[in-house]
């Protein structure tokens, strides 16, 4: 990199272009994705199609070169709002390297996974229906423990998904990378971060859990807030569970992952990274990340 203060430039050099022309280009956007392929991790993998409400959702499934007994719990990675699967990769390599199968998915409004019949996100109160999908899928094909990874919003589905799936005795451990666990105070938090007044944003919180306000969110059905709200909730939690949250992170505030720590000292274990952003934590330390996660699977029980 060279950088000069006095014309206020940086120059990098670009390692790796993915999708566009780059010659042609003049706009472009910053995004913490390390890797857009499976392919670029270098380990071996299968694209496989898992059934879900509105179709057929796209998925990758990387079996470790160990294989053993390892190879039957599977890692279950889920990306966040507004992402796409890609952007769970980062997980996967670690992973990997300790014999575990890892399945990285898609789920409804995407862009991959079929949309549902509203085209809205409903912030893990529906999503995690896909998640509990692949979560068969898994079981169908061998996996008898499972570890779900989940990013931000995953992070919410996972949660869900492991107080309500038909396998959650099989749900050994969660890893949630800067997770949602309250929606009204992540959206409140997003609305002050934007200029809009706590008032306004309260307003609209209350849109979203009624019937009525489905005319304006376009909501097939309103959010029961109170569900996805973990600090309320914490007594539900019934897995051991690895967060790791970056302290800069204005999307999703890291105080919210701090008291659920607290609520849950029993089962909760907070990592926290010096790192501005959200979901940038793998990003910003890679070394503490996997040695981290590695810590907290080789603590769960074998079988």
């Amino acid at each position: 990199m060279d950088e000069d203060t006095n014309d206020g430039t940086v120059t990098r050099l670009v390692e790796r272009v993915d999708a566009g022309d780059l010659h042609a280009a003049r706009a472009g956007i910053w995004s913490g994705y390390v890797f857009s392929k499976a392919e670029q991790l270098g380990l071996p993998f299968e694209e496989v199609k898992i059934k879900v409400d509105n179709g057929v959702a796209p998925a990758w499934k990387f079996v470790p070169t160990t294989g053993g007994p390892a190879a039957s719990t599977w890692a279950i990675h889920a990306h966040g709002m507004g992402g796409k699967r890609a952007g769970a990769l980062r997980g996967v390599p670690v992973v990997s390297s300790l014999g575990l199968t890892s399945l990285v998915v898609s789920f409804r409004n995407d862009g991959d996974a079929p949309s549902s019949n509203d085209s809205r996100y409903s912030l893990g109160q529906n999503e995690w229906l896909d998640l509990e999908e692949a979560i068969q899928f898994a079981v169908d094909h061998g996996a008898k423990r499972l570890v779900l990874f989940g990013w931000s919003l995953g992070g919410s589905m996972a949660l869900r998904a492991a107080n309500l799936s038909a396998h959650s005795d099989r749900i050994i451990g969660l890893v949630l990378v800067a997770p949602v666990l309250d929606w009204a105070e992540t959206l409140t938090s997003n609305g002050r971060a934007s200029g809009l007044p706590e008032a306004v944003a309260r307003v609209g919180l209350k849109m979203l859990g009624a019937k009525a306000g489905r005319w304006v969110t376009g909501l097939e059905q309103p959010l029961d807030l109170l569900t996805l709200d973990w600090l309320a909730r914490s007594r539900d939690l019934n897995a051991p569970t690895l967060i790791l949250h970056g302290i800069e992170d204005k999307s999703t505030p890291v105080t919210v992952s701090e008291r659920f720590a607290e609520l849950r000292s029993d089962l909760v274990q907070l990592v926290r990274f010096e790192v501005p952003g959200h979901s940038l934590e793998w990003n910003a330390d890679p070394d503490k990340w996997e040695s981290s996660v590695t810590r907290f699977l080789k603590s769960l029980p074998a079988d």
